[in-house]
């Protein structure tokens, strides 16, 4: 007579419960701090970045928009870090700007993503799901971003960034530059923004670039 095996029966609660002490345990933080430095690891060399003997004028909007591209994919971690300085003296400059902004962030990591999805929210004598509480975190979003001015100042910081990275990618000559295979441009963290350097908007950032100095 065969023995019969108990069949393995599935807990969803328990492994929501493990999903969640997997973002909120020690090993969330572990993975964070891994994961920022291998990023830092990528980062180019600053002398490297600001080295005058390699600057020089675009000759066309094609040639600029090809220096963008890959100054992008070679000094992405440097552009990230100058783009995210633009963007933190831009919100220190301004603290009710930065109180706002850094209220709503804690509201999403305490309120959504850190919290455990067997515990409802229960505010002012009600009990608020999970689905509830994510559609008050995006109304106040859209409301924060879009009826302050949190909003346009993010919206200028952004623009800020792009043009100083879309000036020194068009005037910074890449052809002492060598990239790996996994570093080449659509790769990557900046896979993204070097898609969007091929569009309008950068190539019109170039165009105004090559015009000014003609």
């Amino acid at each position: 007579m065969s023995s019969s095996h108990p069949l393995p029966i599935s807990n969803p609660k328990a492994q929501a419960q493990a999903q969640t002490n997997a973002l909120t345990g020690p090993s969330f933080l572990t993975r964070l701090s891994d994961s920022l430095r291998r990023l830092n690891s990528r980062r180019r060399p600053w002398l490297e970045l600001v080295d005058r003997s390699a600057f020089s004028r675009p000759t066309a909007l094609s040639d600029a928009t090809t220096r963008i591209r890959k100054n992008i994919s070679y000094f992405r971690v440097n552009y990230l870090t100058v783009f995210g300085s633009v963007l933190a003296f831009s919100l220190l400059s301004h603290p009710f700007s930065l109180l706002t902004l850094l209220s709503l962030l804690a509201a999403w990591l305490f309120l959504y993503l850190l919290r455990p999805s067997d515990q409802p929210l229960v505010a002012l004598s009600r009990t608020f799901s999970k689905g509830e509480t994510l559609g008050i975190l995006i109304v106040a979003s859209l409301f924060v971003i879009f009826l302050t001015n949190v909003g346009s100042l993010l919206m200028s910081a952004s623009l800020i960034g792009a043009g100083i990275v879309c000036v020194h990618g068009a005037f910074r000559d890449p052809e002492d530059l060598f990239l790996d295979d996994h570093e080449l441009p659509g790769s990557g963290l900046f896979s993204l923004i070097s898609g969007a350097a091929s569009s309008a908007p950068v190539s019109a950032a170039a165009a105004s670039i090559v015009v000014s100095h003609v």
